[in-house]
């Protein structure tokens, strides 16, 4: 019972925060142009529901290709850093400046030199990236120095160390980066769609939700935002759920 009440309480939660939210717009008379009810909102869902369809898979198209990229990209640095520490003093800096310079400046100039697709994959991959490189290499780092020695007592070359055995053993860390990417992948895809939108192009959810915000269309950007929500944790329960199938050998969970 307790197991069954842990899984629904997060619904419940939600249920009862809609329910508190609809009955506040009611009771105050709260214009739609402040504050949507909740039935407004699913009712703009429903009614627009071909044009916010459409913009959900283009942004979530965006967000998986550069989710991708990064994660090809991320681990093979990684790799690369691992085999030659020179390589990691070498880049890791100039990654770590990308990481930390503002996503927000750097979406307008991206879609000075590119057209706005390209622009909002680079910001997206440019986000999502550093977390997947910086686990995947404390994953690599972390390998048991045993059983570093055991390898190398058996003969095994440097190349089969860090493909057999180092690679495998950073995979749990891997998987970290992977969900905080995913996340991060769509945020950079919201920012650089939003800066898009502004300068008049683009077709995703953040597009619409700033078109319905020149068109004063409150329910409409409130039904964008709520989409982009169930993206996110639809990403972020995929990658947990792929973590899981691959990863469950390594877990020691406790039985009781």
């Amino acid at each position: 019972m307790n197991g069954l009440l842990g899984r629904i309480a997060p619904f419940l939660a939600l249920l009862a925060l809609l329910c508190l939210w609809q009955a506040a717009v009611a009771i105050f008379d709260i214009p739609p142009a402040q504050l949507p009810a909740p039935s407004l909102i699913a009712r703009t869902l429903v009614d627009n529901a071909p044009q916010l369809f459409a913009a959900t898979l283009t942004t979530s198209r965006e967000a998986l290709e550069a989710l991708a990229l990064a994660a090809i990209g991320g681990v093979a640095l990684a790799l690369l850093f691992a085999w030659s520490p020179w390589l990691e003093k070498t880049f890791l800096p100039l990654a770590i400046a990308l990481q930390v310079t503002p996503l927000i400046a750097v979406a307008p100039l991206l879609l000075v030199y590119l057209e706005a697709p390209a622009a909002v994959l680079a910001c997206a991959f440019l986000v999502a990236f550093f977390p997947i490189l910086s686990n995947a290499s404390a994953g690599l780092k972390a390998t048991d120095r045993g059983l570093i020695e055991l390898f190398r007592l058996k003969g095994a070359s440097p190349g089969k160390i860090l493909l057999l055995l180092r690679l495998p053993s950073a995979l749990p860390q891997i998987f970290t980066g992977l969900r905080i990417g995913g996340g991060l992948s769509l945020i950079g895809a919201v920012a650089a769609e939003l800066a898009a939108g502004a300068a008049g192009s683009g077709e995703g959810l953040a597009f619409r939700i700033v078109e319905a915000g020149y068109r004063l269309k409150i329910p409409m950007m409130y039904a964008a935002v709520a989409l982009l929500c169930l993206c996110g944790l639809a990403l972020y329960a995929a990658l947990a759920g792929l973590g899981y199938v691959l990863l469950r050998r390594w877990r020691d969970e406790p039985k009781f």
